[in-house]
This record gives C-alpha cells, structure tokens and sequence, in this order.
C-alpha cells in the first residue's frame, strides 16, 4: 500500500469556500486537489492500493484530515471543480471525536499532523519528500511507504520536528524543485518501475 500524506498549510477547514475561487478562496485547495488526482488517476481507471491523507491547517476550524482510500472511492473525476465539491461537502458534515465517511472513499476527521502519523506507524515505514534528502532512485524503497509534504510552503520547523518523532528518512526527487502534484507522480512512478 502506499499512502501521501500532505500538509495543506492555508486549506480551508469549513465547507464555505466558492467552487470558482479553489485558489483563494479555499486557501489553495486547488494545489491539494492536484495532489489527489496525482494519487489516484491512470489514463483509465483509479489506483486501488493507495491512500491519501489531506491534512487542512487553514481557518477556524483547524485542523481537519480528510482521508481517501483507493479501493473504496467514487464519484471522484479528473476535473478540479468536482473534488473541490467532495471536498466541501466533506467538511460540511458535524463532526465529533471519530472519523466518519463523507463520501465512498473519502473520510474526514480533526486529526493534526500528529494524530495521523501516529495512526500510520504501523502502517509503513514513513518518509519525507525534501529537496536535501537521499536520492530516491538510489534508495531501496518498502512496498508499503508513507510519503509526507507540504503543498506550496515546506514543512514548518514544528511540522518537520513532529515528522521527526516517526520518520528516519527522507528522500528527494531530483536536482530541482518540482509542485507537490509531480512530486507524487514521480514517487508513484518510482515504484511502479519496481513492482
């Protein structure tokens, strides 16, 4: 299984953001929104053995996770503005203590960074995608791995000392910096090549 985990450091917590303003409006919901069709999306089907943690930071109301799971999604299309529109719906549902599910695949909860790390130990072994980490292609890689980023800003120096608490490793992708999207498309690459 391979998991993302991504910070989204401005994203809206609340389901009150316009569909037409995902950029502003949303605190750049649109960079997050790539994020999981860079997950999820072959040329004609969904990846099934993935997960992916979106973790909002922005507004009132933070922080939220929203959590989608490959093997369980529908009605999630290629086309920004209709996961915008899971994703609002999502974060208008009443929460309480638990995770509850928004939509097929897709759950929501007030989990931090911390909280979802946590839940994920066992799950993999955890690593993050940094400029000055070890190269990925020189790296032996699990088969179940858990990649942690940021969206448009680097993880804050809390952030990255929280990360540190379950992460040993950290893995770069290149000689330059590329948007968080192409980072899990070349991730997801590196480990199809390897299967």
């Amino acid at each position: 299984m391979r998991r993302f985990v991504i910070v989204g450091h401005r994203a809206s917590t609340t389901g009150d953001f316009k569909l037409d303003d995902i950029c502003g409006g949303a605190g750049r919901m649109d960079i997050l929104i790539r994020c999981i069709n860079s997950s999820f999306f072959l040329s004609h089907s969904l990846r099934k053995d993935v997960e992916a943690f979106l973790i909002l930071q922005g507004g009132e109301d933070a922080p939220k996770t929203l959590r989608f799971k490959g093997d369980e999604l529908r009605y999630l299309n290629p086309d920004e503005r209709s996961t915008a529109s899971l994703i609002r719906n999502a974060l208008l549902k009443k929460l309480g203590e638990s995770e509850i599910n928004a939509s097929p695949g897709i759950y929501v909860s007030r989990r931090g960074l911390r909280e979802v790390l946590s839940s994920l130990v066992e799950c993999g072994e955890i690593v993050y995608l940094k400029e000055e980490g070890e190269d990925i292609r020189e790296a032996e890689l699990p088969e179940d791995i858990i990649f942690v980023l940021g969206d448009d800003r680097d993880l804050s120096e809390d952030e990255e000392r929280v990360l540190k608490e379950h992460a040993d490793r950290s893995f770069c992708l290149g000689p330059i910096s590329y948007h968080s999207d192409h980072c899990i498309t070349i991730a997801q690459n590196e480990m199809d090549r390897r299967v």
